[in-house]
């Protein structure tokens, strides 16, 4: 229900439509055609800034991926500034190949934000993923 309101907020300053809203370490991140991202900014980032002051979060906005062959961008455009050495996509799931600590701040204390990325990855790709 929390989600329907973030997404009726973003509609209602962006006039974007989209159904994606996602949560990944404390950010929340609305997912749009790659064509509509500057419309979803705002001129000087405006608009993210007024969700940010209204929900007292982080916002971004990220592309939508096309398939599983736009999963290493979407992937690093939602653990920015975090950065992984590869990524290797099989038929199994997607597997990020990172130092020790990159891999530590991908899997995140309690491993919380593994388990959103696993979440994030499976909704989008129906894949499995994993982290070395």
């Amino acid at each position: 229900m929390q989600d329907m309101r973030y997404l009726n907020l973003f509609e209602r300053i962006t006039r974007i439509t989209t159904r994606y809203c996602v949560k990944y370490n404390d950010t929340l991140m609305f997912c749009v055609p790659k064509l509509m991202i500057s419309k979803a900014l705002g001129k000087n980032n405006e608009n993210l800034k007024k969700m940010s002051d209204i929900l007292k979060k982080r916002i971004r906005v990220v592309a939508i991926p096309n398939g599983v062959e736009d999963a290493k961008v979407f992937i690093q455009s939602i653990i920015s500034p975090v950065t992984f050495k590869e990524i290797e996509i099989t038929d199994e799931g997607i597997i990020v190949t990172a130092g020790a600590q990159n891999k530590a701040a991908l899997i995140g204390r309690n491993k919380r934000r593994l388990l959103e990325m696993q979440k994030i990855v499976k909704d989008f790709f129906n894949l499995e993923y994993k982290v070395q």
